[in-house]
């Protein structure tokens, strides 16, 4: 078995170590979001706090670590015998693939039935109880696992409720979730739920990195030395990390300090109360850490620092961080005079040798942690900044001078809620909220043979398959003779992501400054849909003589927007080589995800001068998408009084249809869904529809 990492030897993230810290002295703190580009130690640091923390206690044979001093009486294994033995802390992880019954545990149905038993087999959340759940990329995780792991979180307690049979365990855990923003970003509720967030990036400064490197190479060559040599640090946290814990009951929380807190978090306009409960708990582990009884204005600042950058983003596209000189004003203008002085005096101390835990008091002028400060700007995956301009600088510069002919690219209009727009038919993809589909959750429309392990029992159906053959299986009185072969699982209809792929013209027909503003607006209106609707997305960009993949599909939707504004405009419009280009795209990504289905969202006036026989060219591509009954639209941004219909003929070969950019607003005529026809036939479902022949709008009571 390998030995993880010492945590004392990561180097710098001093925000990052500051908060898993505060989490093991105080679990109450909610858990760490760790944000940031892959290979920053993230997940290292994680795994490495499991060794720091203390032993625990545990009724022995409880499959749900049950403290001996107070044991659940609850639990399933219970009622207790007094024996007890103690273990090390676990740290369990939860793959992004698990299943519910995975997490939460699953009971043997067929027994319950046949038998009359509560045969349970526990979960990830009763593994982690008392311990360390770690989920790496957790942005990645169905957003139901999600709520599931947090209610755990946020109630010490799992809930498993199956057709009559109803179990419940303790599942108090420390929860640290580790995710790559360019990969997609949690929805806002779910990101208030997580205590503290820390922003993570690789440090800039060659000396650090060196020192990464040298200490990263040596635990390779030899981890149990490498370890050994870091223990009489690692034994150090480990004991401060005690004492915390034993201090922590007798920390003061003063009226004042209460009073800043509310102010900071009325002052920064979080939503809820959580952000409140939260700092306050995190202050009062800081001064716990650093060994005082008594929350001082210093615990304050670094405790909003860490629990409200993530609860003031409400979309995507607003850029995670904390203004810190409004963060130094409430905190002055709400301190009481008395305590002035201290404030004064405490300010000289180190603050780092308090704050982190960390011998150095100075993390350096590049920490990837930022010393307390969320960084405002970080690279852009793997491309490394090959965008255009950074949205932190304020500049709308593109990345390159424009060509001849080309202009600068310009701002997008003020985003707006648009019509709902969906895939036609019935599809089995990763769960979301655009188009119908067989899923997990939802409501049940009928039974199959269960294939693997059942997970939703279809009672009724499956009492139909056993009552036929009760006489040959010698039933002789009440109750029911259940076999396996009897069993039914429900199948269920709720709604899917899809991906959506936005193919831009930027050619010169486009390049009216007012008009292509309009034109980023609407397309940026549609990637909030999409981020609400958890779907994937993808962006192809055609002027000039080619098209270009600006952006592959990802779950990055905050991506996408900062490709789109960051496009420039001019040149010719080659229509067939955008279609083409973005046809390539979908055959890619139907091997990659063949379960996931697309919706293409093409964004043009429909004029066609790139190439030779640019109309025509145009015309062949487009009937493309229509052989293979992909669903698209076509967001037709032609303007002017006399218009060409240019976009609705393409709609025509597509076999989807045209809105103009008035008509894609939710609100431009009350309460209707526009219905996009593709090819596969009227198929019955609200948003995108299948049909060969012209275009046809219906209109619905949303």
């Amino acid at each position: 078995m390998t030995v993880p990492f010492p945590f004392t030897a990561v180097v710098g993230q001093d925000d990052l170590r500051l908060a898993l810290l505060l989490n093991a002295v105080s679990p109450a703190v909610g858990g760490v979001l760790v944000r940031g580009e892959k290979g920053t130690a993230k997940s290292t640091a994680v795994r490495a706090l499991a060794a720091l923390l203390p032993e625990v206690e545990v009724v022995a044979g409880c499959r749900f670590s049950c403290d001996p001093a107070k044991p659940d009486p609850a639990c399933p294994d219970g009622p207790h015998e007094p024996a007890f033995e103690t273990r090390p802390s676990r740290m369990v992880e939860l793959p992004v693939g698990a299943s519910e019954d995975r997490l939460v545990g699953a009971l043997d149905i067929e027994r319950a039935l046949s038998e009359g038993v509560k045969a349970f087999e526990p979960g990830l959340l009763a593994d982690a109880h008392r311990g360390i759940l770690y989920v790496d990329e957790v942005n990645l995780l169905h957003d139901h696992l999600v709520d599931l792991l947090l209610d755990a979180a946020a109630m010490g307690a799992s809930y498993v409720e199956r057709e009559g049979v109803s179990v419940r365990h303790a599942a108090r855990f420390l929860l640290v979730g580790t995710m790559n923003p360019e990969e997609g970003e949690l929805r806002p509720q779910l990101l208030d739920r997580f205590g503290l967030t820390v922003e993570v990036a690789a440090s800039r400064e060659p000396d650090q990195r060196v020192e990464v490197v040298r200490r990263r190479l040596a635990y390779d060559d030899d981890p149990a030395g490498f370890v050994a040599r870091w223990a009489n640090e690692e034994s150090d946290v480990r004991q401060r990390v005690v004492a915390a814990r034993e201090l922590l009951p007798s920390v003061v929380l003063g009226d004042g300090v209460l009073r800043q807190i509310a102010a900071t978090c009325a002052a920064f306009e979080v939503d809820g109360m959580r952000a409140d409960i939260v700092m306050a708990r995190t202050a009062t582990a800081l001064a716990a850490w650093a060994g005082r009884t008594e929350v001082l204005a210093e615990d304050v600042r670094q405790a909003a620092l860490l629990a409200l950058p993530h609860r003031r983003r409400r979309n995507p596209f607003d850029a995670p961080g904390l203004d810190e000189d409004k963060l130094d004003e409430t905190l002055e203008e709400f301190a009481e005079p008395e305590d002035s002085p201290d404030a004064a005096d405490s300010s000289d101390a180190p603050e780092s040798s308090d704050a982190s835990g960390d011998e150095d008091p100075d993390p350096g002028p590049d920490g990837p942690g930022g010393g307390g400060q969320p960084p405002s700007s970080e690279p852009d995956g793997p491309q490394g900044g090959d965008t255009g301009a950074q949205p932190e600088s304020g500049e709308s510069v593109p990345a390159q001078a424009p060509a001849a002919g080309e202009q600068s690219a310009v701002r997008a209009a003020e985003p707006f809620r648009t019509k709902v727009l969906s895939v036609p038919g019935l599809g089995e993809g990763a769960a979301g909220r655009r188009s119908r589909a067989r899923t997990e959750h939802g409501r049940t429309t009928g039974a199959r043979r269960p294939r693997g392990t059942l997970t939703k029992l279809h009672l009724a159906a499956t009492v139909q398959a056993a009552a036929p053959h009760q006489r040959t299986r010698g039933r002789s009185g009440p109750g029911l003779v259940v076999r396996r072969d009897d069993l039914r699982q429900a199948t269920r209809e709720g709604r899917e992501g899809n991906l959506v792929l936005f193919v831009v013209d930027a050619s010169g027909s486009m390049a009216a400054r007012q008009r292509m503003s309009a034109v980023k607006g609407a397309v940026l209106s549609l990637l909030l849909d999409a981020y609400q609707r958890r779907d994937k997305v993808g962006l192809v960009t055609f002027r000039g003589s080619a098209a270009e993949v600006a952006l592959p599909p990802t779950s990055s939707v905050d991506a996408a927007a900062t490709r789109l504004e960051s496009l420039p405009t001019g040149g010719r419009t080659p229509l067939a080589a955008g279609l083409l280009k973005a046809h390539d795209v979908l055959r890619v990504e139907r091997l990659r995800d063949p379960a996931r289905r697309p919706l293409v969202v093409v964004v043009t006036d429909g004029r066609a001068t790139g190439g030779p026989e640019p109309v025509a060219l145009a015309g062949r591509a487009a009937r493309l998408f229509a052989a293979d009954g992909t669903a698209s639209v076509v967001v037709d941004c032609e303007s002017g009084h006399v218009r060409l219909g240019l976009a609705g003929q393409l709609a025509g070969e597509l076999g989807g249809t045209a809105v103009t950019l008035d008509e894609l607003r939710a609100d431009s005529i009350a309460g209707l869904v526009r219905d996009v026809q593709g090819t596969q036939g009227p198929q019955g479902t609200q948003g995108t529809q299948g049909t060969q022949g012209p275009q046809r709008t219906s209109r619905r009571a949303a």
